[in-house]
């Protein structure tokens, strides 16, 4: 897992919730956190747990995987994958069993592109184990 990269997460949240147009006491207030530790974000003093870039991506109306990669936390190759399984896992109008199915689909083109890392052993990090 690399390293926080807390100054330049702090400039591209500042950065996002100007463009949204909020202020920091409103951005506070939508993901759930204080004021002043958002300012601690803001500014690079305070390191945001994966939780906390979540609450925000989600008051910012990003998607917490852009908040995880500007931290580190996720390497940019691996951004695309979260979104899709993201994506395939909140879509109410499939159910389960069709989400399983349809992830196991979209890995097996990953791998037979050479884009997917080999985790047969059933660790599976969006938490999609087969039942």
């Amino acid at each position: 897992m690399a390293s926080l990269n807390v100054g330049n997460l702090g400039e591209f949240l500042r950065e996002q919730r100007r463009s949204a147009q909020l202020s920091l006491r409103q951005l506070a207030d939508a993901a759930g956190v204080s004021n002043p530790y958002l300012s601690q974000i803001e500014r690079g003093l305070r390191k945001p747990s994966a939780d906390i870039l979540q609450q925000l991506a989600k008051a910012l109306r990003i998607s917490a995987e852009t908040l995880y990669v500007q931290a580190g936390i996720l390497d940019e190759r691996d951004r695309d994958e979260a979104e899709v399984r993201s994506v395939i896992l909140a879509d109410p109008s499939i159910n389960e069993r069709q989400k399983q199915v349809l992830l196991q689909i979209y890995e097996s083109f990953r791998k037979e592109n050479g884009l997917a890392p080999d985790h047969e052993d059933g660790d599976d990090e969006a938490g999609t184990s087969s039942s």
